[in-house]
């Protein structure tokens, strides 16, 4: 852990303040909006422009980065995030939000490319999984942090875009000054999609249901807080609460994940994230029952993005596990895209703000329903047979997943060894 933290610390400082931009960003567009007067249909395409960019982000990093390298790709966009985030405020017109959420989300997803290769590059054999870990966490952390900074000044004026817009130019600073190497960059060519779904149809089907599942809670949370009369302190507190349940809830989770059969798991993790998602449709007007709800949805549905990733191993060849990344991400970015156009249509009928916790709990049950269903078609893979479990968000990208599956299979391999040997 100390050896990954002295090689790599400026890395993690600054993908730890870039985070704290993007979550509070991210927060703000959702009580800004309520401010401007825009209606709960807009803050929702809004919302999912960001899911348009990052996806596209995604698969073009990798033509830019080896076009003009690492650091000029990492210093161009990151510039790019903090003018965007003056422009919100400057021009508070739906069409200006949308692109610049386009843009940011693509900015974004480019420089999670940009530094998840450097971390890669930084770690070894011996460290990468704690390497993973510990930019998970920063990641997690960073958004937490933010929230806490909205209530320094009011939602309606400059300042609050201002700290963003600030961090995510210091946060260029030590790592383009600290990293010296520039790392080789490549990826794996991705699996046909056709050929992802005859492997892991849970797979599949689970990461698209999650797309929207996470993109509704990290898009629409506070859009929900802000249409439902919370206080901007109430909002950014109930925000937080879905990543401070991703962090203490993913490891015992993974541990849970590598003893049993894993489709189990999924269903079992999905029935309580959908209770908790009942708990916000039915009690959404009691602060702290909010505060169980969002604590018990991101607690469960970060994880399941893991879980899901370590389920579709279970049936690939090591050679195939890199391959399947492009494809998880992109059936999950599609997922994404959906999800906060649907909450917002949902909440801007006659269900109100609940939609937000009905349309999660809909795709929570639809996850057990699919999990349960191939459980019964298809038989299990022995527990002692599974690949191991890592610790990967849903934002991540490309890179962070193919550290993770290189990661399994070197854990794998190692188990296999010291079978032999002993």
């Amino acid at each position: 852990m100390f050896q990954v933290l002295s090689s790599a610390w400026a890395l993690l400082l600054g993908m730890s303040l870039l985070m704290v931009g993007n979550g509070m960003q991210g927060t703000l567009l959702g009580i800004r909006g309520q401010i401007e007067g825009f209606d709960t249909l807009m803050m929702s395409v809004v919302m999912s422009a960001y899911f348009v960019g990052f996806l596209g982000g995604s698969r073009l990093a990798p033509t830019m980065i080896r076009r003009v390298g690492h650091v000029r790709v990492f210093a161009a966009l990151a510039s790019l995030i903090s003018a965007v985030m003056i422009l919100y405020p400057t021009f508070p017109n739906i069409i200006v939000w949308t692109a610049g959420r386009v843009l940011i989300g693509f900015c974004f997803s480019a420089v999670y490319v940009t530094a998840e290769s450097w971390l890669n590059n930084a770690a070894d054999n011996s460290n990468r999984g704690q390497a993973l870990s510990l930019y998970m966490i920063v990641q997690t952390l960073g958004i937490v942090l933010a929230q806490a900074l909205l209530v320094t000044a009011d939602p309606s004026g400059f300042v609050l875009f201002v700290i963003p817009s600030i961090l995510v130019s210091i946060a260029i600073t030590p790592i383009l000054l600290s990293i010296s190497p520039t790392p080789a960059f490549d990826t794996t060519k991705p699996m046909s999609l056709r050929a992802l779904v005859g492997f892991s149809p849970l797979g599949a089907v689970g990461m698209f249901l999650l797309g929207g599942i996470f993109s509704a809670q990290f898009g629409m949370s506070s859009v929900y807080g802000a249409q439902a009369g919370l206080s901007v302190a109430q909002i950014s507190t109930f925000v937080a609460t879905f990543f401070v349940g991703a962090v203490i809830l993913q490891y015992p989770i993974g541990w849970i994940s590598d003893r049993m059969d894993r489709r189990y798991l999924i269903i079992a993790v999905s029935v309580i994230g959908g209770a908790g998602s009942v708990i916000g449709m039915l009690y959404g007007a009691n602060f702290p029952m909010l505060l169980v709800s969002a604590f018990v949805m991101g607690g469960m549905s970060n994880p399941l993005y893991s879980l899901l990733l370590a389920h579709t191993n279970d049936f690939l060849e090591h050679d195939d596990m890199t391959a399947a990344s492009g494809g998880l991400i992109f059936i999950n970015g599609l997922g994404a895209i959906l999800g906060p156009i649907i909450t917002g249509w949902i909440m801007g009928t006659s269900v109100g703000p609940a939609g937000f916790f009905l349309f999660t709990a809909v795709l929570f049950a639809a996850m057990v329903a699919y999990a349960l269903f191939r459980s019964i078609v298809a038989d299990a893979v022995p527990v002692d047979e599974t690949g191991s479990y890592v610790a990967v968000g849903p934002t991540a990208t490309s890179v962070a997943l193919e550290i993770a599956q290189e990661y399994a299979i070197e854990s794998d391999l190692e188990d296999v060894e010291s079978e032999q040997n002993g």
